[in-house]
């Protein structure tokens, strides 16, 4: 599902605009998981004050701020860079359980993945050795996905420590219905809410299908496993690229994904062995 987002984004980015997209987005990926809750016989939307709060926070760190630098990012760079960088969020997952948690101490593996995944979107940057001997590590472009990492990486932080016991239907639910009252008001001061081809809803389709997955994926296997199997959306990502929207890889870039595997691989070494 997060290979195919950023494939359809693009594909929308044709005859629409970033902010359409992703208010489209939105709404999509609410009607998806509502349907969901309803389909799972649950009626009971109901949250406490306190958990609303933080649903809040999600909505407008995790979506109306970072995916929607994510998805602007996306109309100036291609869909390796944005999906290699943004799964660069376990770096910033385990410093930030470290410094503001205090839940875990840094191991010779967390600093050694960290370490690896820094070079691996280093490579993937810079694309060519012309480019790093130069020091052009990178785009703005690139720049903006990192910031949506960061954002991601304290969504996921707030879910863990106070909203773990709520239902992955709801979760997404109230994350993206606040989010699409954000993105409907604000453009009802500009221009309406259009919807100018089948992609943006696919879009949202994915993305709701994909959160909901990852969700209950997380609740029936180890998250070292879960981190492990998330890799395959780079390449995934590349693939497609390559296939539908004629985006090319450089050796340094494919490089930087290797790195990406064995920089995941060392920050889940605490749980299982990697080799």
């Amino acid at each position: 599902m997060w290979a195919v987002e950023p494939i359809f984004a693009k594909l929308a980015y044709a005859n629409s605009d970033f902010l359409q997209t992703s208010a489209v987005r939105a709404v999509s990926v609410a009607l998806v998981a509502i349907l969901y809750v309803l389909l799972r016989g649950q009626t009971n939307l109901k949250v406490t004050g306190r958990q609303f709060s933080h649903l809040v926070y999600l909505a407008l760190a995790g979506t109306i701020f970072g995916d929607l630098l994510y998805f602007y990012a996306l109309t100036r760079i291609p869909v390796l860079n944005a999906v290699l960088i943004g799964h660069m969020q376990p770096i910033f997952i385990v410093l930030m359980g470290f410094f503001l948690l205090k839940e875990d101490r840094l191991t010779k593996f967390d600093y050694a993945g960290i370490g690896t995944m820094i070079v691996a979107g280093v490579l993937v940057t810079t694309k060519t050795l012309e480019n790093l001997s130069a020091a052009r590590l990178g785009t703005a472009g690139d720049v903006y996905v990192l910031l949506a990492t960061v954002a991601w990486a304290t969504t996921s932080i707030v879910t863990r420590k106070y909203l773990r016991e709520l239902d992955a239907g709801v979760v997404t639910f109230y994350r993206y219905v606040v989010a699409s009252a954000v993105f409907i008001g604000y453009l009802s001061l500009r221009s309406p809410l259009l919807l100018s081809n089948i992609y943006q809803i696919m879009v949202g389709v994915v993305v709701g299908a994909g959160t909901i997955l990852y969700y209950e994926g997380l609740k029936r296997i180890k998250a070292a496993q879960v981190g492990a199997l998330e890799l395959s959306t780079p390449f995934f990502a590349t693939l497609l690229a390559f296939l539908i929207l004629g985006e090319r890889v450089t050796a340094m870039q494919i490089a930087g994904l290797a790195l990406l595997l064995v920089g995941i691989c060392f920050l889940s070494r605490k749980e299982e062995a990697c080799f």
